[in-house]
């Protein structure tokens, strides 16, 4: 599954439809019930007929979580998912991909600039140039923070993590 920082919703699609749209591209049967569990999973219980205009930017990244999950993937991958959000929405959007992880047994990969949003991750993997630099399990914001600061001063690079 997939869940872009843009959220790529398609506008002219319902929001049970763009849940469904994988399903629909692998040329299998489009449950709506599932789709439904799915909404009332991400907290959208009701939302299945509106439009992504209708909704907050909150609610769209909800609704791309919902479609990642409508095919029960082995893998997420998640691209600065709570990059467009607040932080209390950036928060609910974490604790659905955690929900990923321990509930659903999937595997999320997440590549993000935030050491907040890392810090949600069983293990964090950091990048410098394009190259693996280091690792932290089950840190802090903090302590991400900080290893992120070291890297850009020790190398002039540009570092981010995928969590």
């Amino acid at each position: 599954g997939f869940v872009f920082q843009a959220f790529n919703l398609l506008p002219s699609l319902t929001v049970e439809q763009n849940v469904l749209l994988p399903v629909r591209l692998a040329g299998q049967r489009q449950d709506r019930r599932r789709a439904e569990t799915l909404l009332a999973q991400v907290g959208l219980i009701g939302k299945g007929r509106r439009r992504p205009g209708e909704l907050s930017g909150g609610q769209q990244q909800r609704v791309a979580i919902a479609r990642a999950l409508v095919t029960a993937p082995d893998v997420v991958f998640a691209d600065e998912p709570t990059g467009a959000l607040d932080t209390g929405t950036a928060a609910e959007v974490l604790g659905l991909l955690r929900h990923a992880v321990s509930g659903l047994g999937a595997t999320v990969v997440m590549v993000t600039h935030d050491p907040a949003a890392a810090a949600w991750a069983d293990r964090v993997l950091f990048l410098a140039d394009g190259v693996l630099a280091g690792s932290l399990d089950r840190a802090s914001a903090e302590r991400i923070t900080a290893r992120m600061a070291a890297l850009t001063s020790r190398t002039g690079a540009t570092a981010g993590v995928a969590a």
